[in-house]
């Protein structure tokens, strides 16, 4: 009775079983015995399975292909004309350190960034405008008469024939850098010496002077043994040393070159761009002026030639990889030195500018000039001289500007600043050693060319309001308004001989657009100074009256 009972129960048990299977997984009507349901859930699972493995692998292939593409099209090499990036003439390549313009050229096939600027027909340089421009009488007038008090820095006389020491400097061969042997003749002087030798009361070097192309290669090529941040500023900088024992201010590039400034921002708050350094250089060069020292772009291996060799510690601390895999730093400055505004490379290769460096001053001091033009740096209040028309009536009045060329030396200044968009000229310097009587230093020129769309004509207020200019740099400005002269196009010219030229051109075309059409405005404004004040516009500073046929 007990088994009967049993049976039963296995049987009703058993039923309910098969009447839930028959709910989940019959078909038809038909109910499958243990064993068939059985094989039935494990061909379910057996498929199920062969789907999941499936749907991975074209997800781990997806993933591939994304990723790809991503490369592609952050680090797509560039087309690059190598042949723009070439060794300096005479550099012995199988010397120690010889190959680093070998090295330089590698950086620059390396080098992975987006595609670069496409030239039209009619935006390609054309040397011959640039070479017929310095050519011209105007770029060729006699110098002034030039005394020994005239040059910044001399090289001391021997004081005894019999001691050799006297007239040769020598240094032993330190770690990286080269033994020096120099003495009086200026062949054995190194191109950053005979730089600063050249210095004298009226110009920073003469246009015709063949150690300028000399220091330019020197800057593009030369090999780095040294890289330190260097204090003050308000945005990053570091100092370059090279084995001649030469130095130069390295800034790195922040901005793309076709990018505008926003228009939201005020001027106190823009970027500093490198190829706005290397264009303010040239653009001083070709309106004769030539008081920004010499200024070349350079690809710069953020390991080797910055974190590897660098002896300051607090920069050291502040490279990092990015989630990319790109070397970055940012150093310590008042702004713009965080890691949401540090500079990257592509992966470790940099754009820079490297200005080479004016004497030390414990040799040739410099005094630091504010400018009575310069701006409030405020966003709310206004400087004096944009309140008051009559503003240079009163600096006319007060020394240094009451005499000499200050004045007109500083309306030049206003002048090369508006061609460039550059309204962050607070202060200038001049040398102690020549006073009063000589040139301004045109220095730190990193917010210029920010916009091309928009002209600021607040930046000619010293012209606007003195009505003065120098007779020479009115003659320059209407040469380079002639179409045989164009300013865009030796512009464009002068820039095509720069080594970073062959990755983009270092200003787009609608900057050197804007520069034409500014060079209009300034002349309209002295057309007015004329039309109202005639001849005592003219500060005469070319002997017989000269206009050159202009």
């Amino acid at each position: 009775m007990l088994q009967l009972k049993r049976k039963s129960k296995q049987k009703k048990d058993w039923t309910e079983r098969v009447l839930t299977s028959d709910e989940r997984g019959s078909v038809s009507g038909i109910v499958f015995s243990p064993s068939e349901n059985s094989v039935m859930r494990w061909c379910t699972q057996r498929r199920t399975r062969a789907v999941c493995v499936l749907l991975a692998c074209v997800s781990v292939v997806l993933h591939f292909f994304l990723a790809a593409l991503t490369l592609s099209i952050y680090q797509t090499p560039c087309d690059l004309h190598t042949n723009n990036i070439r060794p300096p003439a005479g550099t012995n390549l199988t010397a120690k350190g010889g190959n680093n313009a070998m090295r330089q050229m590698g950086l620059s096939q390396k080098l992975q960034r987006t595609k670069p600027f496409p030239l039209s027909p009619a935006a390609k340089p054309n040397p011959t405008k640039l070479e017929d421009l310095f050519r011209h009488p105007l770029y060729n007038q006699q110098s002034l008469p030039f005394y020994e008090d005239d040059r910044l820095l001399q090289v001391k006389p021997k004081v005894k024939d019999d001691l050799e020491s006297s007239q040769q400097w020598m240094s032993d061969s330190e770690e990286g850098y080269d033994a020096a042997h120099w003495n009086s003749s200026s062949q054995s002087h190194p191109p950053w010496l005979r730089f600063h030798l050249g210095i004298s009361r009226w110009q920073l070097y003469d246009h015709k002077d063949p150690n300028l192309r000399q220091l330019e290669e020197q800057l593009a090529f030369s090999r780095i043994v040294s890289a330190v941040q260097k204090t003050g500023g308000t945005q990053l900088k570091l100092l370059m040393s090279f084995p001649n024992y030469g130095q130069a201010l390295f800034k790195p590039m922040k901005q793309e070159r076709n990018e505008e400034t926003n228009h939201n921002l005020y001027y106190f708050s823009d970027f500093e761009r490198h190829n706005a350094e290397i264009a303010a250089y040239h653009l001083d060069r070709i309106l004769g002026f030539r008081r920004i020292p010499p200024v070349v772009g350079r690809l710069i291996d953020m390991v080797k030639e910055i974190k590897d060799i660098t002896t300051d510690r607090k920069l050291a601390r502040t490279f990092f990889t990015s989630p990319v895999g790109n070397t970055c730093f940012y150093g310590q400055c008042s702004y713009y030195c965080s890691t949401e505004h540090a500079v990257c490379g592509r992966p470790h290769v940099l754009e820079a500018s490297l200005a080479v460096m004016l004497p030390d001053l414990s040799l040739a001091p410099r005094r630091s000039w504010r400018s009575p033009w310069r701006r409030s740096y405020s966003r709310s209040k206004l400087a004096q001289w944009e309140n008051n028309a009559k503003y240079c009536e009163s600096v006319k009045k007060s020394p240094p500007y009451s005499q000499g060329t200050r004045l007109v030396d500083l309306i030049d200044m206003a002048i090369l600043d508006f061609l460039m968009s550059n309204m962050d000229r607070h202060h200038y310097e001049t040398f102690e050693k020549f006073g009063n009587n000589t040139f301004l230093l045109h220095l730190d020129n990193g917010r210029a060319f920010g916009r091309h769309s928009k002209d600021e004509p607040s930046i000619l207020a010293p012209l606007v309001q003195c009505c003065r200019i120098r007779r020479s740099t009115l003659l320059k400005l209407q040469l380079l308004a002639l179409p045989q002269y164009r300013l865009s196009d030796v512009m464009r010219a002068s820039l095509s001989r720069d080594p970073l030229t062959s990755i983009a051109p270092l200003l787009s075309e609608q900057h050197l657009t804007a520069l034409d059409r500014r060079l209009v405005t300034v002349l309209k404004k002295l057309r007015r100074c004329q039309e109202q004040y005639n001849d005592s516009v003219i500060y005469n500073d070319i002997p017989g009256h000269l206009n050159f046929g202009l």
